[in-house]
């Protein structure tokens, strides 16, 4: 297999100043992508400001690589904007986005904040959208881009004191699905990484010897390739600790009650059945079910469809 290079690109990365997202920047860069490194520089919980954002993307130039740093707030659409601008000033497009920032304020249900619970959400799922959508159309008429979100196993499976956290997760599994098929054909690739790594996110879950596992250059590895030329989309990876994985989304066969039968005691009776997975399929669109599902009324009844 051929090298994957990414000279001549343009990539900007989210939260680049720290952890996940300077791995995705330095290995962007690596492999000759000029890279925009974002970073407001702040906590993990999203105050403050630093910068973090301009010591990678010297470190990068230091190297020999092409970089510029910009604070810009993902939620803020006139920031994002003004970087998005000045990226298009110095290199004119812009051929990857990976939207990596984000925050945490983990608690129970119980006892967080509506605040701490809109706070992640605007901050992951948003500033993805806040991004992307300022993106977008230049990808559109350049008949080229890469997307990454960043998506998690707090999301896709669920994890203790993450609702906000992982709400906003499988929110961006959806905001993907969509994209993939708007953007199919100008050649506009999404996929979602979901990342365990040893970051400020996770330094105080695990014990040491774990967390040494789990660099998160060993993550970047497999955004390189989500974001590449010849890089799948719609894609849910799974990376960490040198492991890498897919999660796919099934829906099972299920079954048809006709109307005399349609009662909740028959969905009780026959829910072995709903669950039974031997014939199930992974859809790529929403229309996709509901054709399963009028196909088999639709034969119950005589009824011919289209």
């Amino acid at each position: 297999m051929s090298e994957i290079r990414y000279d001549g690109r343009v990539a900007i990365v989210t939260g680049a100043g720290l952890g996940l997202g300077r791995c995705h920047a330095m290995a962007l860069a690596a492999r000759g992508a000029k890279v925009v490194v974002n970073d407001l520089g702040g906590s993990v919980d999203g105050a403050g400001s630093g910068s973090a954002a301009e010591d990678v993307a010297e470190e990068i130039r230091a190297a020999g690589g092409e970089a510029i740093s910009h604070k810009a707030n993902v939620t803020k659409a006139d920031e994002v904007a003004d970087m998005v601008a000045q990226t298009m000033d110095k290199w004119g497009r812009v051929d990857v986005l990976v939207n990596n920032a984000g925050i945490l304020r983990d608690k129970s249900f119980s006892k967080m904040e509506l605040s701490d619970f809109e706070a992640v959400v605007q901050v992951h799922l948003m500033g993805s959208v806040v991004c992307t959508k300022a993106v977008w159309e230049i990808m559109r008429e350049q008949n080229y881009g890469r997307i990454a979100m960043t998506s998690s196993s707090s999301g896709i499976y669920g994890n203790f004191g993450q609702s906000n956290y992982g709400a906003a997760k499988m929110g961006l599994v959806g905001l993907m699905n969509t994209l993939h098929l708007e953007g199919q054909k100008y050649d506009i690739r999404v996929n979602c990484l979901a990342p365990t790594a040893a970051t400020r996110m996770t330094e105080g879950l695990l014990p040491p010897a774990a967390l040494e596992l789990m660099k998160p250059e060993t993550v970047a590895t497999g955004l390189v390739y989500l974001v590449s030329e010849d890089g799948p989309s719609r894609t849910v990876l799974c990376a960490g600790a040198g492991g890498f994985a897919a999660t796919k989304i099934y829906e099972t066969d299920g079954i048809y009650l006709p109307p005399e039968e349609l009662t909740p005691e028959n969905v009780a009776a026959q829910f072995d059945a709903i669950l039974d997975p031997s014939a199930q399929k992974e859809f790529t669109a929403g229309g996709e079910q509901t054709i399963k599902f009028l196909t088999k009324a639709a034969a119950h009844h005589g009824v011919k469809l289209g």
